[in-house]
């Protein structure tokens, strides 16, 4: 089967690039090309393509979110948008997945995993850059997890001095069973049963500066 794509990017060097790389490829065939994100849900609807190659900035106008989200709620809405752009912040990241983005890649990949992407997208299936889901799974460990308390993450700082439950109550004016006590909920919240292992959660998790 061919994947009819239509592509979204603000800059024509880019587009033309894309437009060469896929069309080298056996088995996917560009319909379109849009500069903005406006051009690019007109496009949609006219020409319903089944993949929607989509930049996320895309200069003045709605950006690349928004125009999934707005190609997402088409009536009778077929097209997938496979995200493709450099930018992986959390924030880009969710807002694209969360307005109906089929896959999120980044343009450092490498043009056989576009293409494997943009077949997998056709087919309604996620396909996440490696840096980008490492991102999500973050994310997903992090809500997965309560929060630690602000005497916690105060306590936790002490663990990563080397301090001992004593040290700690006297820095921190607290006494030691109180100390205890909270050990306990930090161990039970990062799912560790150590100092160790608390220190060494909390740093990969960024919960120590």
């Amino acid at each position: 089967m061919t994947v009819r794509i239509l592509l979204c990017d603000d800059h024509a060097v880019v587009r033309a690039g894309l437009l060469a790389l896929l069309g080298s490829e056996p088995g996917i065939e560009v319909v379109g090309e849009a500069g903005s994100g406006e051009e690019a849900v007109a496009m949609a609807a006219k020409l319903k393509p089944d993949v929607v190659l989509m930049d996320l900035q895309l200069g003045p106008g709605i950006d690349g979110a928004e125009a999934t989200r707005r190609i997402a709620a088409l009536p009778d809405a077929r097209a997938h948008v496979l995200v493709l752009t450099t930018y992986d912040t959390d924030a880009d990241i969710t807002r694209a997945i969360e307005a109906g983005a089929t896959g999120y890649l980044l343009k450092a990949e490498r043009p056989e995993e576009l293409f494997a992407a943009i077949h997998a997208a056709a087919q309604g299936r996620t396909t996440l850059s490696p840096p980008v889901a490492g991102r999500v799974m973050d994310r997903m460990r992090g809500a997965a997890r309560p929060a630690l308390t602000t005497r916690e993450l105060d306590i936790l700082g002490q663990l990563s001095h080397g301090l001992g439950n004593r040290e700690i109550a006297r820095a921190l004016f607290i006494s030691e069973a109180t100390v205890k006590t909270h050990l306990g909920r930090i161990y039970a919240k990062l799912g560790v049963d150590t100092r160790a292992g608390a220190v060494a959660v909390a740093k990969e998790q960024r919960l120590l500066p």
